[in-house]
């Protein structure tokens, strides 16, 4: 009676770990959040799916259904995957699920995945953490009510700071953290649809941020590391 939380990286099927794609190779049920992981899926083509997230303009069940769900699921002693964007415990509900699994006595195996935080950033050839540049990183979930953010103590500390579904409240955010003390022309990147072969990346900085009606997932990088692009670089692997 064990259900697994499988985080599946940031986009590209071909990011899955090992474990989460020998899960969804012999599940039973696949409990998801969205569309776009219909390759995903094609890893389990016997499973019965249940789409938890919004469709269309039927907006997504409540959190306490979608725990409910799983709890239900857990009982059958069926195999249960819960896939989860990124990483089940990375700017995700996989945590509240958890908890409301164990407290019903529903056994958890998490199944760590490539958070977008790092991973998006990387594709668009931004390493997170320059030891020269910045050695601390801040992971914000934009979306969960920016307002309870202390945004004048992540300006102070500085270093790399990765916004995840921050896209509605990103000029928010921006003027929060001008307003904290960072500095105006602190670059600033964002990378749309990370992994995927639409992947874009456009910079700016916090007084000219790059618009953020860009197509979702969105990722944005801010400190001076959004400034880099190791991908554009001509590096050789051969001996002098």
């Amino acid at each position: 009676m064990t259900v697994h939380l499988v985080g599946a990286g940031p986009g590209d099927a071909e990011l899955l770990t090992r474990r989460g794609a020998a899960l969804l190779a012999r599940a039973e049920h696949v409990v998801y959040d969205r569309s776009s992981m219909a390759e995903f899926l094609a890893l389990a083509p016997q499973a019965v799916r249940h789409c938890v997230g919004k469709q269309g303009a039927i907006p997504a069940p409540a959190q306490d259904e979608i725990n409910a769900l799983l709890v239900q699921l857990g009982r059958t002693g069926s195999c249960v995957v819960r896939l989860k964007a990124g990483d089940p415990f990375v700017v995700s509900r996989g945590g509240e699920e958890a908890v409301a699994l164990a407290r019903a006595g529903v056994a958890v195996e998490v199944v760590p995945g490539v958070s977008a935080a790092v991973a998006a950033p990387a594709a668009a050839g931004i390493p997170v953490m320059v030891r020269q540049l910045a050695r601390t990183l801040t992971v914000v979930a934009g979306n969960d009510d920016p307002d309870q953010v202390d945004w004048a103590a992540v300006a102070r500390l500085g270093g790399t700071v990765v916004l995840l579904t921050g896209r509605a409240a990103l000029r928010r955010i921006v003027a929060a953290l001008r307003a904290g003390g960072m500095a105006g022309d602190t670059p600033v990147a964002a990378i749309s649809a990370a992994t995927r072969p639409r992947q874009r990346t456009v910079r700016g900085t916090l007084d000219q941020p790059p618009d953020p009606r860009l197509p979702p997932p969105l990722t944005v990088v801010i400190g001076d590391v959004a400034r880099l692009d190791v991908t554009a670089l001509e590096v050789s692997c051969a001996h002098p």
